[in-house]
């Protein structure tokens, strides 16, 4: 039996006992009366009993056991020309420091606290010192629109908001705190506190009364020490992307979360204490929270907050450039920075440029990776590439190429096999499970492993309903797809981008992976859209590889033979329109729903986390070229 087997294995048939042991590698205030507690299904709490502080063990542990001259965070911002480093003697002081200064607003365990910042160190700093009080952060992306912003926080209620002054996005100088001022005037529920971190380059307003500079009260704080919580209490909750009227808040708890966390570095990404890992994202999405914040620092690692884009911040050379400088050894990044990247620099020539020997491994995730993309990473780095699949959820990889236990030959399209204590399974549409090969709906065997949510902010019913109702006793993924005979799972998309032609039920995502072979193709993005005579047809956008000047018809007709050859004529693939770039929200995802609200002439409401509303004018444009709405 191979390491992976039989990890795989214990974590299924004796979770706690697997799971116990993993929890050794946390520090614990009190250790737990249960490791799984089972008395309400499906509301299952992991390490009930047991106190830990999550700042102690990302923090102060690593001070206390030797660690505190080694660099904990680097703060590489090509935007401002800056590099910082904070070693973890530092972190822990400014720490202890802003929690003392949020304590001495009236801030304790239990509260809630909304962050609002862009990619700097003060972010995690937030994030940190809520946790050693046991205050509960939801950390919205800098520079959500104000409406967005409100309905979050009337929602969890915070008792603060904590905020940086602005960002720089692209060559702009984003304001926030008049974005922060319209949000809290649309709520109802009104924050005691807005502390403003104030940056160089912008400076906010502060209304006497209810506004506070960061710097201000840092200076007069005294410094507190972490304070005990229970494993089960709230660590922080995060809301799901793209949400209408009442959010679902994830939330995720403590114990279980720096348990799974912890155990997810070596055994999934394989580093070690003292590595560089850089999660090229954001704080406001939840790679921000696992694998820039929490996951790297209860390791002991040194994690790299970037603010950057992967292009023009100077070029598509950037991340080979701060891997360089920091000696990476991991990265993990969307595909979608590969994909414009590819886009830019399509031979890789500024790679050339960079040293990169200490980088050991690409990992890839928050969308489909295209077998193309995967390629031309793979012979650009010279490393493996590894496709991980996970949602905002889970908090961490539900399937993977484990390369910490046994690492396994990559199939291109897929992620590989399931991580220990995920049961994945495929089931059809009345609950029975298929046979190897065939296409339905992934879901996972209750429970979940820890670090997942645990439930929906002040909403357990809704938890319920949304995630475990469909199929009694499975957690409902709404990812479709398929497991192979070597048992390696294939994520095709969600369920409502599989499309009915005429009886027959097709994955948009497999015509992706044969458009996005094309030669002169960037990017692709395909979608069903209403005939009346089939029931739905796909149609496909693509975006061309920079320095393309072939007829584009020719290509477009290249691409109807490609998927007749590949996928068969059932398909019914022949429109494609040439488009400059794909909508997407902040986080690479493609917004396929809206696409098809286009392309079929409803009403659709504009998503909070677009990257650019503009691009919606252009795609519409597009669509009517192929004669959309009809």
């Amino acid at each position: 039996m191979g390491a992976y087997e039989e990890t795989f294995r214990k974590s299924l048939e004796d979770p706690e006992g697997f799971w116990a042991e993993a929890a050794r590698d946390i520090d614990w205030h009190k250790e737990w009366d249960a490791v799984l507690d089972r008395s309400k299904p499906p509301l299952y709490r992991w390490f009930s009993g047991g106190e830990m502080n999550t700042c102690y063990n990302a923090v102060d542990r690593h001070v206390e056991n030797g660690r505190g001259d080694q660099t904990a965070i680097i703060h590489d911002s090509p935007v401002t020309g800056t590099v910082r480093k904070i070693t973890y003697r530092e972190l822990q002081e400014q720490v202890a420091t802003f929690a003392g200064a949020l304590r001495g607003q009236g801030i304790n365990r239990g509260d809630t606290v909304i962050i609002y910042m862009p990619m700097i160190p003060e972010a995690a700093v937030a994030m940190l010192a809520c946790a050693r009080l046991g205050a509960v952060h939801s950390v919205v992306f800098g520079g959500f629109a104000a409406h967005e912003l409100a309905i979050r926080i009337d929602h969890a209620r915070p008792k603060a908001i904590i905020i940086a002054s602005g960002a720089i996005e692209g060559k702009k100088t984003l304001a926030y705190k008049p974005l922060v001022d319209d949000a809290i005037s649309q709520s109802d529920h009104q924050p005691e506190k807005c502390i403003v971190f104030q940056r160089d380059f912008v400076t906010a307003e502060l209304q006497a009364g209810r506004d506070l500079s960061w710097t201000d009260i840092v200076r007069e704080a005294e410094p507190v020490d972490c304070v005990p919580v229970k494993a089960t209490d709230p660590l922080y909750i995060l809301y799901t992307s793209g949400t209408t009227g009442m959010p679902k808040g994830v939330m995720r708890d403590n114990g279980g979360h720096a348990v799974a966390l912890k155990w997810s570095m070596k055994n999934i990404y394989n580093v070690n204490p003292g590595d560089v890992y850089w999660a090229a994202s954001d704080v406001g999405w939840v790679v921000g929270h696992s694998y820039i914040v929490y996951a790297p620092l209860l390791h002991g690692c040194t994690t790299i907050i970037y603010e950057g884009k992967p292009i023009g911040t100077p070029d598509a050379g950037a991340f080979w450039r701060v891997i360089n400088q920091h000696k990476v050894k991991v990265l993990f990044t969307a595909p979608t920075a590969f994909r414009a990247i590819k886009k830019e620099d399509p031979h890789g020539q500024l790679r050339k440029q960079y040293d990169l020997s200490d980088f050991q491994t690409l990992f890839l995730a928050g969308e489909r990776l295209d077998p193309d993309t995967y390629h031309w990473a793979g012979r650009l780095l010279q490393v493996p590439v590894i496709d991980h699949w996970w949602q905002t959820e889970t908090a961490w990889a539900i399937v993977a190429n484990p390369m910490g236990i046994e690492e396994f030959p990559v199939k291109a399209g897929s992620p590989t096999k399931p991580v220990p204590g995920y049961d994945v399974r495929v089931l059809d549409h009345a609950g029975k499970e298929v046979g190897p090969g065939v296409e339905g709906n992934i879901v996972v065997k209750l429970p979940l492993p820890p670090g997942t949510l645990a439930t929906l902010w002040r909403n357990d019913d809704r938890f319920v309903s949304s995630y475990m109702k469909t199929f009694p006793g499975y957690y409902e993924t709404s990812d479709g797809g398929y497991i192979d005979e070597d048992g390696y799972v294939y994520v095709m998309g969600r369920m409502d981008d599989v499309i009915n032609i005429a009886g027959h039920r097709l994955s948009t995502g497999a015509m992706e992976e044969v458009i996005a072979t094309h030669q002169d193709v960037a990017e692709c993005a395909v979608f069903g859209t209403d005939d009346e005579v089939k029931g739905q047809k796909p149609i496909g956008l693509i975006v061309l590889k920079a320095g393309v000047a072939r007829d584009e018809q020719e290509i477009k007709n290249e691409l109807v033979q490609m998927v007749r050859h590949q996928i068969g004529p059932i398909a019914c693939y022949r429109e494609t329109a040439v488009v400059k770039r794909l909508p997407k929200t902040r986080s690479g995802k493609i917004l396929r729903g809206t696409m098809r609200s286009i392309a079929a002439g409803k009403e659709y409401r504009m998503p909070s986390t677009i990257d650019d509303p503009t691009i919606l004018d252009e795609i519409t444009r597009d669509l009517k070229t192929l004669g959309y709405p009809e």
